[in-house]
C-alpha cells in the first residue's frame, strides 16, 4: 500500500510541469476516493460494537455478526425488558425454549400470543444468536440499560399509549380468567346438583347419566303404539275401500292386538312385556300397506277425517263433563241428607216449650250486631255460625238471623238447639211463612209460576243427551228458583227494626273478628262490598246483555263488579232509596230475559249501580270453590274466606288444599255425624 502511494507521487511529480493547474483537482478527488471507504466501515463497527455494548459482553468469546446484532437490537423495541428476561434465563441445555414454561415464568398477565408464530424467536433465532446463553446466562448491569434505550428511542406519546395497551391487555386477561373461574365454579355447582338426584339406593343405578336416559322419554313406546293405531285404521279404510281383503284381515287383526296391548297405559312401564313383538308385527304390516296402498291425497282426507272426529269427541265430552259437575254441584251428598233427615225427626218429637230459643228479646236490638243467614245446608250453616262466634271478641253482642226453607226448618232448629252458638243469640225462621212475600209483590214469584218460566227451567229445550243438555243444565240450578236466593233484595222487610245487618253466604267461612264493618263510613251508599274487577271479565258486560239498549243507555260495561257473600247493608239508607223498588223495576223489564240470563249478581249489580262502597279485600278473598292459585297468604290475612264457584267444601269434588279451612269448624265426633258416616 505504502509502495503504491510512493510510485502514485513520483508520477504526480513528474507530471507536474505538464500537468498544470489540474494538480490540486487530481489531488482532492484521490483523497475522497481513499478514505470514503474507511470512513464507512470504521463507522459501521463503531456503531456495532456499541450494539454490542448495549445488549450483552461475552469476554473471551467471538462476538456475533453485526445482522445478527442488529436484529437483537430490533427485538428490544418489540419485547419488554421483562420478557427479554425471561427469555435469556429460562433457556436450557435440554433443547428450544418452551414456551409452557414461558407461560408459567412470573410474566405479566398482558403477555398474550394471538396468530403470530412464537418459536421465530423462542427457539430459533435466540438459540442462534445467543449460543452462549446455554451454559451461562449473562448478568445485565442493574437492568438499566434496555429501559434507558427504550426511553431513548421512543417518544413520550409512544410510551404512554404503549402503557396504556398494557393496561387495557391486564384488564382484559383478568377478565378472562374471572370468567373462567365463573364457569368452573358453575359447573362444579350443576355437577353437585345433579349429584343429589343420583339413587344410590338402587345397585347399578349411581349414574346420572344413566338415569337421564331411563327417564327422557317414559312414554316413547306407548306413543309410538298409538301412531301405529292411527295409521292402521287409516289404511283399513283404504284396504276396505280398494278391496284388499287379506290386508284388510291383517290389519284389522293386527288393530285388535295393539288396542288390547295398549289398553289404558300412560306409561311405558304400565305395558305388557309382549308389546316389542307387537309392535315390529304391526310394522311390517304397515310397511306392507304403504306398498301397496298408500295415496299421499287419500292418506291426508282420511288423517283430516279422523282429526275431525276426535275435535267432536272432546267438544262433546267437554259438555258432559261440565253438565256432571254442575249436576254435582247443585246435589246434597248422602251424610248432610241423612243429617238433615235424623234432625228433622227428633226435632219434632220435641214438646213445643222445648222448641224455642233463649234471648229473643236481642233479635230487635240495634245496639247488637246482626247477621242474615239463607240457607237449607245445615252443615253449612253451622260453620258460619261457629266460624264467627269463634272469632268474635265478645260473641253475646252476635246475633244470627237464619231462614230456610220448610223442608230444612226442622233441621235447622234441632242442630242449633243442641249446638247452642255460645252466648250468641240465634234465631231460625221459614221463609215459607213470609205471607207478604207472594206472587202478586213478587216479581221473580210471579215469573216462576208463568208457563214460559216453567218450560225454560225445568224442560230446556227438551234435551235428549248429556251433552246437547248441559248448556242449559246451570239455569235449571234449584238455587234459581228458590226464594232463599233472592230474600237478599227484601232485608228491610224481613227485619224492619234494623239499622245494619251483615249479609253472609252460607259457603264461607269467617277467621276474624267482623264487627269493624258496622263502624265502616259508607257515605250515603247502601252497600258495602269487595269489588273483583282485578280481572276483566268481572266487569258489567261479562253479566249483562249490553246489546239491549236499556242496559247500553243505563250503564257503563267497564263499571266494576262487586261479589255477595260477604256485604254490609245500611237498611235506612236502603228505605231511602227504595232499593227494592229498583230491583222490582229491572226484574219485570227482564221477563223475557233479554237483559240477563239468570242468578241474583246481575241484578244486584244494576239495582246498587252507583250505590255501592268497595271494601278492603282483605275482608273478602273468593274463589276458593274453583280458582286452585289464591295466594295462600291472601287467604291467611283475610277475614272472611269464600268458596264461591261449583267445589263447595262440602262435596267430593272439593279442591283438597283448601278444605282444611272448613272442616275444622266441625266437630266429627259429633253422634249426629258418626251416625250419617259424615266424616273429614
Amino acid at each position: 500500500m505504502g509502495s503504491r502511494r510512493q510510485t502514485l507521487a513520483a508520477a504526480a511529480l513528474r507530471g507536474r510541469g505538464g500537468a498544470g493547474s489540474r494538480f490540486p483537482f487530481v489531488i482532492l478527488v484521490f483523497f475522497a476516493m481513499l478514505l470514503a471507504p474507511l470512513i464507512f466501515f470504521f463507522g459501521r463497527g463503531l456503531h456495532a460494537s456499541s450494539y454490542d455494548n448495549d445488549i450483552i459482553s461475552v469476554p473471551g468469546k467471538q462476538g456475533v455478526g453485526w445482522r445478527e446484532r442488529l436484529a437483537t437490537q430490533h427485538l428490544k423495541s418489540l419485547f419488554s425488558k421483562e420478557v427479554i428476561d425471561v427469555i435469556i434465563n429460562s433457556t436450557k441445555d435440554t433443547g428450544p425454549y418452551s414456551l409452557d414454561s414461558f407461560r408459567k415464568n412470573n410474566l405479566s398477565a398482558s403477555w398474550k400470543f394471538v396468530g403470530v408464530d412464537t418459536s421465530i424467536v423462542t427457539n430459533s433465532e435466540v438459540n442462534q444468536t445467543a449460543p452462549e446463553f446455554r451454559q451461562e446466562p449473562p448478568k445485565l448491569k442493574g437492568g438499566n440499560s434496555t429501559d434507558h434505550h427504550s426511553q431513548s428511542t421512543d417518544s413520550p406519546a409512544k410510551l404512554a399509549r404503549r402503557q396504556l395497551r398494557e393496561k387495557r391487555r391486564e384488564k382484559r386477561a383478568s377478565e378472562l380468567v374471572q370468567q373462567d373461574d365463573e364457569a368452573i365454579v358453575k359447573l362444579e355447582n350443576a355437577a353437585i346438583e345433579r349429584s343429589k338426584s343420583v339413587d344410590t339406593a338402587v345397585l347399578g343405578k349411581y349414574s346420572i347419566w344413566r338415569r337421564e336416559n331411563e327417564i327422557e322419554n317414559p312414554d316413547s313406546t306407548v306413543r309410538l303404539m298409538r301412531d301405529q293405531i292411527i295409521m292402521a285404521r287409516v289404511y283399513l279404510s283404504i284396504a276396505q275401500m280398494k278391496g284388499k281383503l287379506d290386508l284388510y284381515q291383517e290389519l284389522q287383526t293386527r288393530l285388535k292386538e295393539s288396542q288390547r296391548a295398549l289398553g289404558e297405559a300412560s306409561s311405558d312401564s304400565d305395558l305388557h312385556q309382549s308389546v316389542p313383538m307387537k309392535l315390529r308385527a304391526m310394522g311390517q304390516v304397515l310397511s306392507k300397506a304403504r306398498e301397496q296402498l298408500y295415496d299421499c291425497k287419500l292418506v291426508t282426507g282420511k288423517l283430516r277425517a279422523m282429526l275431525q272426529t276426535a275435535d267432536e269427541q272432546v267438544r262433546s265430552l267437554k259438555k258432559q263433563s261440565t253438565f256432571l259437575s254442575q249436576l254435582a254441584a247443585k246435589t246434597i251428598p248422602n251424610g248432610i241428607h241423612c243429617l238433615s233427615m235424623r234432625l228433622t225427626i227428633d226435632y219434632y218429637l220435641l214438646p213445643l216449650e222445648k222448641r224455642k230459643f233463649p234471648k229473643s228479646e236481642n233479635l230487635e236490638n240495634p245496639n247488637l250486631y246482626h247477621y242474615a243467614l239463607f240457607s237449607d245446608n245445615v252443615l253449612a250453616a253451622s260453620v258460619v255460625v261457629n266460624s264467627t262466634v269463634m272469632n268474635a271478641k265478645d260473641p253475646s253482642k252476635h246475633v244470627f238471623h237464619l231462614v230456610t226453607d220448610k223442608l230444612n226448618f226442622g233441621a235447622m232448629n234441632m242442630w242449633f238447639l243442641l249446638n247452642p252458638p255460645g252466648k250468641a243469640t240465634i234465631h231460625v225462621e221459614n221463609v215459607d211463612e213470609f205471607k207478604w212475600l207472594n206472587s202478586t209483590y213478587c216479581p221473580v214469584l210471579r215469573q216462576l209460576e208463568s208457563a214460559a218460566m216453567k218450560e225454560y227451567y225445568f224442560k230446556a229445550g227438551h234435551p235428549t243427551t248429556l251433552s246437547s243438555g248441559a248448556s242449559n243444565l246451570k239455569y235449571r240450578n234449584p238455587k234459581y228458583l228458590s226464594m232463599l236466593n233472592h230474600l237478599r233484595f227484601y232485608l228491610p222487610q224481613v227485619y224492619p227494626k234494623l239499622n245494619k245487618i251483615l249479609f253472609l253466604d252460607d259457603d264461607i267461612v269467617v277467621q276474624k273478628d267482623l264487627t269493624g264493618l258496622w263502624s265502616v263510613n259508607l257515605n250515603g251508599k247502601v252497600n258495602g262490598a269487595v269489588e273483583t274487577c282485578g280481572e276483566s271479565f268481572h266487569r258489567f258486560d261479562k253479566y249483562l246483555n249490553f246489546t239491549n239498549p236499556h242496559i247500553a243507555r243505563n250503564f257503563d260495561p267497564n263499571a266494576c263488579g262487586w261479589a255477595y257473600g260477604m256485604n254490609i247493608f245500611d237498611l235506612k239508607e236502603w228505605k231511602n232509596q227504595d232499593i227494592t223498588g229498583i230491583y222490582h223495576k229491572w226484574q219485570n223489564m227482564n221477563e223475557d230475559r233479554a237483559l240477563w240470563k239468570l242468578g241474583t249478581l246481575p241484578p244486584g249489580l244494576i239495582t246498587f249501580y252507583g250505590l255501592t262502597h268497595p271494601l278492603s279485600k282483605t275482608w273478602h278473598v273468593l274463589g276458593l270453590g274453583y280458582n286452585p292459585s289464591v295466594d295462600r297468604s291472601d287467604i291467611e290475612n283475610a277475614a272472611v274466606i269464600h268458596y264461591n264457584g261449583n267445589m263447595k267444601p262440602w262435596l267430593e269434588l272439593a279442591m283438597t288444599k283448601y278444605r282444611s279451612y272448613w272442616t275444622k269448624y266441625i266437630k266429627y265426633d259429633h253422634p249426629y255425624l258418626r251416625n250419617c258416616k259424615l266424616n273429614e
